[in-house]
C-alpha cells in the first residue's frame, strides 16, 4: 500500500500519467459506453418520448452525481496532499468525513426529491407526454442513489491513493452488468423505461459493495471509522471548499440541462429534446478521454504539491494540457464528420436523425480547444486553489453557455441554441488561458529548461 501512493513522487511522470489515465478511461468508456447503449434501447423499446425522459431526468441525477463530486473530489485533494507528506492520520480522518457528508446528504436529497418529484419535473421541462416516462425512470433511480453516490465519492479517494486500477473495476463491473440487464428487464421482461432504471441501481449497489469490501478487506491505507453523530467543522469546511468546485460545474450542467430543455421546447418540441438527450449522451462519451487525463493528473499533481516537487507539478501540468488538445482534436472529426451516422445508431426517427445531424455539428465546433480549460480548472482543484477552480468551473457552462442558450433563440431560433456552445467553448478558453498565464511563473518557473525531475 505505501508502495501505491508514495510511487507518485518518484516514478517517471510520463509512465504515472499513462498508468492513471488509462484505467481512468478504461473506467468512463465503459461508463459513458452504458450510458449510450441504455439511451438506444430505450429508443428502440420505449420510442421517441422515452429518450426525451431520459433528458428531463439527468438534471436531478446530475445534482445528485455533484453533491458525489463535492464531497469525493475534495476529500481526494486532501488526502492525497496529506499522503504526499506522510500524515497518514490526517488523511484518514478526512476518509471518513467523506464517508458521512455523502450518506447523510444523499440519503436527505433523495427524501426532498421523493417529495418534489412532480414539481422538479415539471420544471425541468416534462410535458404530459413526457412526465410519465420521467416519473417511472427517476423514481427507481431515485431508490439507488445512496449506492450511486457512495460509489461516485469513495471512487475519487480510491484513485487519491494512486490506485486506479481497484478505481477501475469498481466501475468496469457495474457497468458490464447494466449492460447485461438492460435488454433482460427492457425487452425480455418488458418493463420498459422502468427497466432501465432497476437495471441501473443494481449496477450501483455492486458497485457500492465492492468498494465497501476493498476498505473492510484493509487494501488501502484508509479505513472505516465511526466519527460519532455530528462530524468536525472545519474538516467539513476544508473538504467542501475544495468539492464546491465541482458541484457548481455538475450542478450548472444541471441548470444548463434545464434552460435547454426549455428553450427546445418553445422554439422547436419534444422531438428537439430527444435530439438534445442524445447529443449530450455523444459529449460525454467524446470527452471522456480528457475526464480521464484530469482525473489521472490529480493525483500526480496534489501528491507532489504536498511533498514541495514543483519541478514534478510542472511536468504534469504540461503533458496534461499538451495531451488532452491533441486528443480533442482527433475526436472532434467524429461528431463534425460523420453526425448522420451518430444519430442514425441512437434512433429510427427520421426527424430526430436529420435535427441531431444539423446540431451536431455546431455544438461540436470549436470542440479542439475545450480540453485545454478542463485541464486548467482540474489542475487548480488538485493545488487546492478553490476560488481559482470554483471561477473555471463556473465559467463554461454557468457564465457563458447559459445566458447566450437563454437570449440567442430568441435572435436565431432553434439554431441559437445549438450556437450557444462554440461561443461558449471558445470564451471558456480564453477565461482559462488568462489564469494560467496569470500564474505561469508559479506553474513553470523553470519553462525553459525541459529536463525536469522524473
Amino acid at each position: 500500500m505505501e508502495q501505491q501512493s508514495t510511487r507518485l513522487g518518484v516514478e517517471k511522470i510520463s509512465n504515472l500519467m499513462i498508468n492513471l489515465c488509462v484505467p481512468a478511461f478504461i473506467t468512463m468508456f465503459a461508463m459513458s459506453l452504458y450510458n449510450i447503449v441504455d439511451t438506444i434501447f430505450v429508443a428502440r423499446g420505449v420510442g421517441t418520448l422515452g429518450v426525451a425522459a431520459l433528458s428531463i431526468a439527468f438534471p436531478i441525477q446530475m445534482i445528485m452525481g455533484a453533491l458525489a463530486s463535492t464531497f469525493g473530489i475534495g476529500g481526494a485533494s486532501i488526502i492525497s496532499r496529506r499522503l504526499g507528506a506522510k500524515a497518514i492520520g490526517e488523511a484518514n480522518r478526512v476518509f471518513n468525513h467523506v464517508i458521512w457528508l455523502t450518506g447523510f446528504f444523499s440519503m436527505l436529497m433523495t427524501a426532498t426529491a421523493f417529495l418534489l418529484l412532480d414539481p422538479l419535473l415539471r420544471t425541468f421541462g416534462a410535458t404530459d407526454n413526457i412526465l410519465s416516462y420521467a416519473k417511472d425512470y427517476l423514481s427507481v433511480i431515485l431508490l439507488g442513489s445512496v449506492f450511486a453516490t457512495f460509489a461516485m465519492a469513495t471512487n475519487n479517494v480510491v484513485r487519491s491513493e494512486g490506485n486506479a486500477k481497484i478505481a477501475m473495476l469498481t466501475m468496469l463491473i457495474p457497468a458490464v452488468i447494466n449492460m447485461i440487464l438492460d435488454p433482460i428487464f427492457i425487452f425480455g421482461l418488458d418493463m420498459g423505461i422502468k427497466g432501465s432504471a432497476i437495471a441501473t441501481v443494481i449496477a450501483q449497489f455492486t458497485a457500492a459493495t465492492w468498494l465497501l469490501k476493498y476498505y473492510i478487506g484493509g487494501k488501502s491505507y484508509l479505513t472505516l471509522k465511526w466519527i460519532g453523530f455530528l462530524p468536525d467543522f472545519k474538516v467539513v469546511q476544508e473538504i467542501i471548499s475544495i468539492g464546491l468546485p465541482s458541484f457548481i460545474m455538475m450542478s450548472s450542467t444541471s441548470l444548463m440541462v434545464v434552460s435547454i430543455n426549455w428553450m427546445l421546447l418553445i422554439f422547436g418540441g419534444e422531438i428537439q429534446i430527444a435530439v438534445f438527450g442524445i447529443i449530450n449522451r455523444v459529449m460525454a462519451f467524446v470527452y471522456l478521454p480528457i475526464t480521464a487525463i484530469v482525473q489521472g493528473m490529480q493525483p500526480i499533481i496534489g501528491y507532489n504539491y504536498g511533498a514541495k516537487l514543483q519541478g514534478r507539478v510542472t511536468q504534469t501540468v504540461k503533458l496534461g494540457l499538451i495531451g488532452s488538445t491533441i486528443i480533442a482534436s482527433i475526436v472532434w472529426v467524429v461528431p463534425v464528420g460523420i453526425p448522420e451516422l451518430l444519430m442514425n445508431i441512437f434512433s429510427n426517427d427520421n426527424h430526430v436523425i436529420a435535427n441531431g445531424t444539423n446540431a451536431l455539428r455546431l455544438v461540436f465546433l470549436l470542440a479542439p480547444i475545450i480540453g485545454f480549460q478542463m485541464v486548467t480548472a482540474g489542475l487548480y482543484q488538485a493545488l487546492g486553489k478553490a476560488k481559482t477552480s470554483l471561477m473555471l468551473s463556473m465559467s463554461r457552462q454557468l457564465l457563458f453557455l447559459i445566458p447566450f442558450v437563454l437570449t440567442l433563440p430568441h435572435l436565431y431560433g432553434l439554431k441559437g441554441v445549438w450556437m450557444s456552445f462554440p461561443i461558449a467553448d471558445g470564451l471558456a478558453f480564453l477565461f482559462a488561458l488568462i489564469i494560467l498565464l496569470k500564474d505561469r511563473k508559479m506553474l513553470f518557473p523553470n519553462l525553459s529548461r525541459e529536463g525536469c525531475q522524473h
